[in-house]
């Protein structure tokens, strides 16, 4: 899959991390609370680090949100899900690369292409082939298996 930009800017003004879901992605909150930013996924926690409006700060990790839905079970019924990684900061200059996720032992019964998201090490994945994420800008993929693993960010580069 590729990258696809997402406009951030015509989506109805300032929302949380589970408005844009529901505008985008179609999922509703996030299962953890719709995006506290108490989970390192960013979110209105209220602190400088997630604000999108910022002037001035360098990118953090609380700039990456994840999301993930159930969708379509495989034929020989493995549930599936779709996992959308947003860069949430739409400032210029607000590319950000090397994101690593705390995936766990993660594995999918259906193939995920190794340069949008794959496991380097327990619990540490790559994402984009550690390309950038521009402002605004989304990746998705599908995987299946028995559960949804809980992804969040642990590391980027600005």
């Amino acid at each position: 899959m590729a990258v696809v930009p997402v406009d951030l800017f015509h989506m109805g003004g300032a929302q949380t991390a589970g408005e844009v879901a529901d505008d985008i992605f179609g999922i509703g909150p996030r299962p953890d609370g719709g995006g506290d930013g108490s989970d390192g996924n960013g979110g209105g926690d209220g602190s400088d680090a997630g604000d999108m409006n910022r002037v001035g700060t360098a990118c953090s990790k609380n700039d990456i949100t994840i999301f993930q839905g159930e969708t379509s079970p495989l034929p020989n019924g493995i549930p599936a899900y779709t996992v959308q990684i947003l860069n949430m900061c739409v400032s210029a200059g607000c590319s950000i690369s090397d994101i690593h996720i705390n995936c766990g032992w993660f594995s999918s019964a259906r193939f995920v292409n190794p340069r949008v998201f794959r496991r380097m090490d327990y619990n540490d994945c790559l994402v984009n082939d550690g390309q950038p994420l521009g402002p605004g800008q989304t990746l998705s993929f599908q995987y299946a298996n028995t559960f949804p693993y809980p992804l969040s960010v642990s590391s980027v580069a600005c």
